[in-house]
């Protein structure tokens, strides 16, 4: 995600007007001019991401994998559909508390987003295949660099923020302080979080849990996708775009300062 001052560099980079920003993107005139001309400092998040799509370098299109008609794993009806089957099975959705979701039955697996409740079905075999193979290469990984640190894996539930509106299930979260390590949940932002895609998950994963991750201090946030086999990389404490590396690749923890690395291509070879 582009900062304001990186979107400015970059339209004059390109030599955009803000017409044609505003035709790109799809953000109407009027914002696109506030944003560009400092009325507006803090845009809204959908806004931000959708000036960096047309404005960004690397030719990223976050919104490819948000809604795709043409794939066969997800588009915007299947979204349709599962929106429409959530919100009847959970009429209330943006007001549920932790409560509420304490009180569910044991067997009932959900996550709480914003006083949203997202069901949590159970995965498919080759997302726990990388679940498994991911959380051990961490493990090895905190090891090897002298780390005091702890991997665990879903279901593990996260209390981001300090409030009864949230309580997430990252697939797989490190977390270094012990003190916020209680036996229910991890009361806090962990430093680095993991989310392997499934069809329903792709945009509650890429736009919902990016913002409320960056929001709450997470360091370091991977997305790994089985289908496109790549894994997209957030290192929030830099003013960066995120980095796409493929299942090929050896890729870099953020948050241990170049000490340790995770080769996926072994990874991928276990599946």
């Amino acid at each position: 995600m582009m900062s304001i001052r990186q979107l400015k560099e970059r339209k004059k980079e390109l030599g955009y007007t803000n017409e044609m920003i505003a035709e790109k993107s799809g953000v109407p005139l009027s914002t696109v001019q506030k944003v560009f001309c400092g009325a507006t400092r803090h845009p809204r998040y959908d806004t931000l991401l959708a000036l960096t799509k047309v404005l960004s370098e690397y030719n990223y299109d976050l919104a490819t994998y948000v809604v795709q008609e043409e794939a066969a794993e997800y588009s915007v009806e299947y979204e349709r559909q599962f929106q429409a089957d959530t919100n009847s099975r959970w009429p209330r959705q943006g007001h549920y508390t932790v409560q509420d979701i304490r009180a569910l039955p044991d067997e009932i697996r959900v996550e709480l987003i914003d006083g949203v409740i997202y069901d949590m079905t159970a995965p498919k075999l080759k997302h726990q295949r990388i679940l498994f193979q991911l959380a051990m290469e961490f493990d090895r990984c905190t090891k090897e660099c002298g780390s005091d640190c702890l991997v665990t894996v879903a279901p593990r539930d996260v209390r981001l923020f300090d409030d009864d509106r949230h309580m997430e299930q990252p697939d797989i979260l490190i977390t270094c302080d012990k003190s916020k390590d209680l036996e229910d949940y991890y009361d806090g932002a962990p430093e680095l979080t993991v989310e392997i895609l499934s069809p329903s998950t792709r945009r509650k994963d890429f736009i919902v849990k990016t913002r409320y991750y960056e929001m709450a201090g997470v360091r370091e946030y991977w997305i790994v996708d089985p289908a496109k086999e790549n894994v997209l990389v957030f290192f929030f404490e830099e003013d960066k775009l995120p980095v796409t590396y493929s299942f090929d690749d050896e890729i870099p923890v953020r948050i241990s300062d170049g000490k340790c690395t995770i080769d996926f291509k072994k990874i991928s070879g276990a599946l």
